[in-house]
C-alpha cells in the first residue's frame, strides 16, 4: 500500500500489529497488576463520568498537549479545557476503555463513549504519561460529527 493510499484506519491497525509484535500487547493474567502508566490512563478516562475539572487538572502535566484532526495541534491544557472539555462534558456520560495497548509510559487506547442521552461513539487515542501524569493525548476520530455533542444530536 502506498503512503498516499494509506488510511487512518489501516495506519492505526498497523500500529496495533506493531505493538503486538513488539510484545507490548501481551495478555496479562487475571492477577497481573496494571503498570503505573496504565493505571494513570485508566483514571484519566474514568474522570469523564463527572463534570469536575479539578481532577483533570491534577492528573494532567502542566506541559500537557492535545492534538486531533479537528485542528488541534498540540494545544495546551488551558485550550484543551476550553475547546474540548467544556464543550463536551455535558454530553459525555462515560468513556469505556475497550482496548489498551501499553508499552512503558505510552499507550494506544480505544474507547466507546457514551453520551448523556444514551448514544455512543468510538475513538482511538495515543497517550503519553510522564512522571505519573498525562503528558499528551493525540486523538484519532472521524471528524466533528463523532463528537459527543454531535452524536447526541443525531436522530
Amino acid at each position: 500500500m502506498s503512503a498516499a493510499k494509506a488510511s487512518r484506519r489501516s495506519l492505526i491497525g498497523a500500529a496495533g500489529l506493531a505493538l503486538t509484535a513488539s510484545g507490548a500487547a501481551q495478555a496479562k493474567g487475571p492477577d497481573a497488576a496494571p503498570s503505573s502508566a496504565e493505571a494513570t490512563i485508566r483514571r484519566f478516562y474514568g474522570l469523564w463520568r463527572q463534570p469536575d475539572w479539578a481532577p483533570f487538572d491534577a492528573i494532567m502535566a502542566d506541559s500537557f498537549t492535545f492534538s486531533s484532526p479537528h485542528g488541534d495541534d498540540h494545544i495546551d491544557k488551558a485550550a484543551f479545557k476550553t475547546r474540548c472539555w467544556e464543550t463536551q462534558k455535558d454530553f459525555t456520560r462515560a468513556l469505556e476503555i475497550e482496548r489498551l495497548f501499553a508499552k512503558g509510559d505510552d499507550a494506544f487506547v480505544q474507547y466507546l463513549g457514551h453520551t448523556a442521552n444514551g448514544k455512543t461513539f468510538r475513538n482511538v487515542e495515543f497517550v503519553e504519561v510522564r512522571a505519573g501524569k498525562i503528558a499528551s493525548v493525540t486523538c484519532y476520530f472521524g471528524g466533528a460529527d463523532s463528537f459527543p455533542s454531535a452524536v447526541s444530536a443525531q436522530s
